[in-house]
C-alpha cells in the first residue's frame, strides 16, 4: 500500500504523556515508511524535548498567554496560522492528540479549509472556566474519527459522551528503558542527593489528578517504620495552573515535619531533561501511580521496563493491563492502602519480573501502536472517500 501523508499535532514542547506519545507515535509511523510532520506551537528558544524521527513545524505564538484561556487561545492561534502556511490539505492524515490543537483543526474544518481529522483522547479534563469546557468538548464533537489509549475511555466516550470510538494501544521503548545502568544513573543520585534509602518515585509533577497529596501523607506515615526513606516527585511541565495545589502540598510537608528539597526527605525535581529519564526509574525503588484519573499511565510500563515495582490505582485504565504480578494495587482514596501497597513493593515480594511483567510489556511496542493508526488512518480514509463519492 502507499505511504499516507501524516501530520500530528502536539500541544507543548514538554515531556508529558501526550506529548511522548505523539513523538513515540510519530518515529515509529516513519520507521513503517510513512511521511509524517509534528506540529507543535513554541515562543522564540523552545524547542522540543526530545526529536522524533520526522520533519518537525514548530508553530509561532504570537499572541499573549496572560491566563490558561488566553494560552489556549494563542496555541490554537498558532497551530491554524501554520497548518495554513504548510498547506493543511496535502496531509492525507490531520491528527490531534489534544484540545487544543483539535480546536485548531475544528476551525479549520468549518471554514472549509480541511475535509476533516481525528483526535486521540488521552482523558478529559474538568473545567470551571466555561470557555476552557466548550473547547475540550469541541475537540472531540467536531473529530471525524476519535482515537482512546485505553478501553476504559473508549467505553467512556461513548457512555458518556455519545462519541463512538476507537481503542488504539500505547507502547514502551524496551531499548530506552531498561535495567542496564550508565552513567546517569549515579550523577542523578549525586545531583538530588538521592542518598541510598528506599525512594518512592512519583512522576508528572504535583497535581491534583494524579493525587499527590495522598501520596504525601502516605509517605509520611510509612517514614516512621522507614526513616531514611526519600520521596521524589519529578517532572511537572505542565500548561494547566497547579500552583495552588502545590502550595497545599508543600504546606502539609512542612505540618508533617517533612523536609523538601535536594537531599532532604522530599525531593521536587521539576522538569528534567530526557536523557536522564530512564536513569531517575532506575534510581527508585518503587514507582507510585495512584493517580486518581488517568488515560493510560505509561510511566507504569516504562517503570516496569526499568525493573523498578509499581505501585498502582485499584482503577481503570490500569485495570486493564495490571495484574497482581505485575503491581500493587492500592485505593487511591484510601491513604492507608497507599501505604500498605507501599511497604509490599518495599518488601521485593509480588511482582513477577521473570514472566509476568516481560509478557506484559511483550504486548505494548510503539510499532504494534504505529500499525494500529495506520489500520484506523486507513479506514478514515475509505470510509471518507465513499461518502465524498
Amino acid at each position: 500500500m502507499s505511504a499516507l501523508r501524516i501530520a500530528l499535532l502536539t500541544h507543548s514542547v514538554n515531556p508529558r504523556g501526550g506529548v511522548v506519545h505523539t513523538l513515540e507515535l510519530a518515529t515509529a509511523l516513519t520507521m513503517l515508511g510513512h511521511d509524517v510532520t509534528v506540529f507543535v506551537p513554541t515562543v522564540p528558544g523552545e524547542t522540543l524535548f526530545r526529536l522524533p524521527a520526522c520533519r518537525v513545524v514548530y508553530a509561532p505564538i504570537l499572541l499573549a498567554q496572560a491566563d490558561t484561556v488566553a494560552m489556549v487561545e494563542a496555541r490554537i492561534d498558532a497551530f491554524r496560522l501554520a497548518l495554513m502556511e504548510h498547506d493543511a490539505t496535502a496531509f492525507d492524515v490531520l491528527h490531534a492528540q489534544d484540545s487544543i490543537s483539535g480546536n485548531a483543526l475544528a476551525e479549520l474544518k468549518a471554514e472549509g479549509f480541511i475535509h476533516g481529522f481525528m483526535r486521540t483522547v488521552h482523558h478529559l479534563d474538568h473545567f470551571d472556566d466555561l470557555k476552557l469546557a466548550a473547547w475540550q468538548r469541541r475537540a472531540y464533537q467536531d473529530a471525524d474519527q476519535v482515537l482512546c489509549v485505553s478501553e476504559t475511555w473508549t467505553r467512556e466516550m461513548q457512555s458518556i459522551y455519545g462519541i463512538s470510538a476507537i481503542t488504539v494501544p500505547n507502547g514502551v521503548d524496551l531499548q530506552r528503558f531498561s535495567c542496564h545502568q550508565d552513567q546517569h544513573d549515579a550523577q542523578l543520585r549525586q545531583r538530588f542527593g538521592i542518598d541510598g534509602g528506599p525512594v518512592v518515585l512519583a512522576v508528572g509533577g504535583i497535581e491534583a489528578r494524579k493525587n499527590t497529596l495522598a501520596l504525601l501523607e502516605a509517605f509520611a506515615s510509612m517514614r516512621c517504620n522507614v526513616p531514611q526513606a526519600q520521596l521524589v516527585i519529578a517532572g511537572g511541565a505542565s500548561l494547566l495552573d497547579h500552583d495552588a495545589y502545590t502550595r497545599r502540598l508543600l504546606q502539609r510537608g512542612h505540618e508533617l515535619g517533612l523536609s523538601i528539597g535536594q537531599h532532604e526527605s522530599v525531593v521536587v525535581t521539576g522538569p528534567l531533561e530526557d536523557a536522564v529519564m530512564p536513569a531517575l526509574f532506575r534510581c527508585a525503588d518503587v514507582l507510585s501511580m495512584v493517580s486518581l484519573r488517568e488515560g493510560f499511565g505509561l510511566v507504569v510500563l516504562e517503570a516496569l521496563a526499568s525493573g523498578t515495582p509499581v505501585v498502582a490505582s485499584s482503577i481503570a485504565p490500569f485495570t486493564e493491563y495490571l495484574d497482581e504480578t505485575t503491581c500493587y494495587w492500592a485505593d487511591p482514596l484510601d491513604v492507608d492502602s497507599i501505604v500498605a501497597a507501599l511497604k509490599r513493593a518495599l518488601s521485593g515480594r509480588g511482582i513477577d519480573f521473570d514472566g509476568a511483567v516481560p509478557a506484559l510489556l511483550a504486548r505494548f511496542s510503539w510499532a504494534a501502536s504505529a500499525q494500529h493508526h495506520v489500520d484506523a488512518y486507513r479506514r478514515f480514509l475509505a470510509k471518507r472517500a465513499l461518502l465524498t463519492h
